[in-house]
C-alpha cells in the first residue's frame, strides 16, 4: 500500500469541496429560475396602475384588455386597447400581431375583469404567450373579484364604449 501524502490529500479534498459549492450554487440558481417561471404572472395592484398611468414622468405601459368585448364596452381603463379574448385563437392572433414589433422590454399590463384573475380563462394564456415571445416587463392587473368591483366601484378612471 502506498503512503498517503498529506498535501495531495488536502488538495483533493479542496477540489471536491469547490466542485460541491459550484454545483450547489448552480442548482440554487436553476431552482430559483424554475420557481420564478412557475410562480405565474407578475401582478400589479389597481392603485399602483392608476399611479403609473397618472404619473407625469416615466414610461407608460401599454394596457391591453384581453377579455370579452361586452366588458370592454361597459367600462375599461382609459387608453387601454381591446384585443379580444386570448382564450380564442382569433384573440391570441390579434394579441401577437399587436405586440410583434414592440421592443421586448416594453412595459405591458394585461387585464380582463370577467372574474378573479387566478381563474380567468383569458389573462393567463395571454401572459404565457407574451412571455414566450420574450417580453420581460409584463404584468397582470390584480382583479380579486371582477373589474366592476375592483376598479369601477373603487372610483378609478373608466372609459365607456369604443
Amino acid at each position: 500500500m502506498k503512503p498517503i501524502r498529506p498535501r495531495r490529500a488536502l488538495i483533493s479534498v479542496a477540489l471536491v469541496l469547490v466542485a460541491c459549492v459550484c454545483l450547489t450554487a448552480a442548482a440554487t440558481r436553476l431552482r430559483a429560475a424554475t420557481l420564478s417561471a412557475a410562480a405565474g404572472p407578475v401582478l400589479i395592484q389597481p392603485a399602483e396602475l392608476v399611479s403609473v398611468l397618472k404619473a407625469t414622468s416615466g414610461p407608460k405601459p401599454l394596457v391591453i384588455q384581453v377579455g370579452f368585448r361586452v366588458l370592454y364596452l361597459q367600462a375599461h381603463i382609459p387608453g387601454s386597447e381591446y384585443i379580444g379574448p386570448a382564450s380564442s385563437p382569433e384573440g391570441m392572433t390579434m394579441l401577437r400581431k399587436r405586440v410583434e414589433a414592440l421592443p421586448r422590454t416594453q412595459p405591458i399590463v394585461l387585464y380582463c375583469g370577467c372574474c378573479p384573475w387566478v381563474r380567468c380563462p383569458t389573462v393567463n394564456p395571454a401572459y404565457d404567450a407574451l412571455r414566450a415571445m420574450g417580453f420581460t416587463n409584463l404584468k397582470v392587473l390584480y382583479i380579486a373579484s371582477n373589474f366592476g368591483d375592483d376598479w369601477v366601484q373603487k372610483g378609478y378612471p373608466v372609459a365607456r364604449g369604443q
